[in-house]
């Protein structure tokens, strides 16, 4: 690793000097910043428990909060630090309440659904603990910090941690807001993120345009075919059971499906026999698929190819809804013919929203720059949302001149809620 027992000797000493110098007497953070040659210089101290600390409990064993009230009680820690081993690899997701695909902008709203992956040791020897104070039904509000979870895993190396958080992130299901678990997801499957190669300017770098969700390639976009397809034919099945229908005109399951999602198509054709089901692709390749899944389910584990992939699923309408690894798409399974039809339905096209200012989130306006009738230049403040402790200043995009202004100083917008237009 980077840091090597060096360094981290001379940072850990520097830290105890910083605490004696002060009379310091509990739980509490040094922090430093690292440049590549190994310097380091001191940033801040926090005196308290710090968001990480879960980590640090997991590869040492010991209960900070523990310690912390026995020191504050007068007692003396029952160790030193030649007691202190390091063990294996953790890491820590903050869950917010942010909404990746708007610049990571707060969210509010009530969580209709918030179901974290099971807690403790888990089969393959790895450890998921998930530190909260919400619950599904309770409402995120905007008079508070966005975070809603911190979700960590212990594994004995850094990429068998990583993989295990992958996992829990594709089991942890929240609905209701904005939030940010397709972008951990993504950063968890990232090849430089994996590498460990990695700075303060990771998400900068990587993703300087923004996150637009993760694109699946053409062997994800398989694999979440033969999931689609093999839903469709559980929902297939249940409809042909219908009671009261006529006997003798019972409906036969087709075999042969056309899948569409995140730009992909392709013919497929479900066989099943003895041995489970597969999917044909009109390549030749086949995959294998199998599930417990039962309509009404939002989430299901699926057997892809010999892969498990822990899967989110919604039905909206005739299509399927899927978020998996920080991917979401849309499936659509038809019938060859209907597909063929599908095809030449004109794509409704978005409203023109370009000469509106548009609330980007829930949140306060505290103040409103311009009025009817003034001409702004491009940069020029327009107005001030504040939310989740957050002031976020509003500015002109281009030249123009303001028609009307429909918020005002002191009221509480929802997302897209209109602020002003301009001719």
């Amino acid at each position: 690793p980077f840091l090597d027992a060096e360094t981290r000797r001379a940072m850990g000493e520097q830290a105890v000097a910083l605490a004696k110098a002060v009379g310091y007497f509990s739980a509490g953070t040094v922090e430093f910043i690292v440049d590549g040659a190994r310097n380091f210089y001191f940033l801040e101290m926090n005196t308290r428990l710090q968001v990480e600390h879960p980590v640090t409990e997991l590869v040492t064993g010991i209960d900070l909060v523990e310690q912390m009230i026995r020191v504050a009680s007068g007692e003396k820690l029952s160790f030193g630090q030649d007691d202190v081993k390091l063990d294996g690899w953790a890491i820590e997701s903050r869950l917010y309440a942010e909404d990746p695909y708007r610049n990571f902008l707060p969210s509010i709203g009530r969580l209709t659904r918030y179901r974290p992956p099971a807690e403790g040791r888990q089969h393959d020897g790895t450890v998921v603990r998930n530190d909260t104070g919400v619950f599904e039904g309770g409402e995120i509000s905007m008079y508070y910090d966005p975070m809603i979870a911190k979700l960590c895993t212990w594994a004995p190396d850094r990429l068998t941690a990583i993989d295990a958080m992958g996992k829990a992130l594709d089991d942890f299901e929240v609905d209701g807001i904005g939030h940010n678990l397709p972008f951990l997801s993504a950063v968890m499957d990232h090849d430089r993120f994996r590498s460990g190669n990695i700075t303060t300017a990771f998400i900068a770098e990587e993703f300087p345009d923004g996150f637009s969700g993760v694109h699946p390639d053409a062997a994800a976009a398989k694999k979440l075919a033969a999931i689609a397809v093999l839903i469709n034919q559980a929902l297939q099945q249940r409809a042909v059971q219908i009671s009261g229908t006529i006997g003798n005109h019972r409906r036969i399951l087709a075999r042969d499906w056309v899948v569409t999602l995140a730009g992909f198509e392709e013919a497929v054709t479900l066989e099943t026999g003895s041995d489970g089901a597969s999917v044909r692709f009109a390549d030749g390749t086949r995959l294998s698929v199998a599930s417990g899944w039962l309509p009404g389910q939002q989430h299901a584990r699926f057997h892809v190819g010999g892969e498990v992939m822990g899967v989110k699923i919604n039905l909206i309408g005739s299509a399927v809804r899927l978020r998996w690894r920080g991917m979401d798409v849309t499936a659509r399974v038809r019938s060859p013919r209907v597909a063929e039809l599908a095809r030449l339905m004109p794509k409704k096209l978005p409203p023109d929203t370009s000469k509106m200012l548009l609330c980007p989130m829930p949140g306060v306006i505290t103040s409103v720059s311009v009025k009817a009738g003034d001409a702004v230049e491009a940069g020029q403040t327009l107005a001030t949302v504040e939310a989740m402790k957050m002031e976020n200043v509003l500015k002109a995009e281009r030249r123009g001149i303001v028609k009307h202004v429909t918020a005002s100083q002191g009221q509480s917008l929802a997302v897209d809620e209109l602020i002003m237009e301009f001719e």
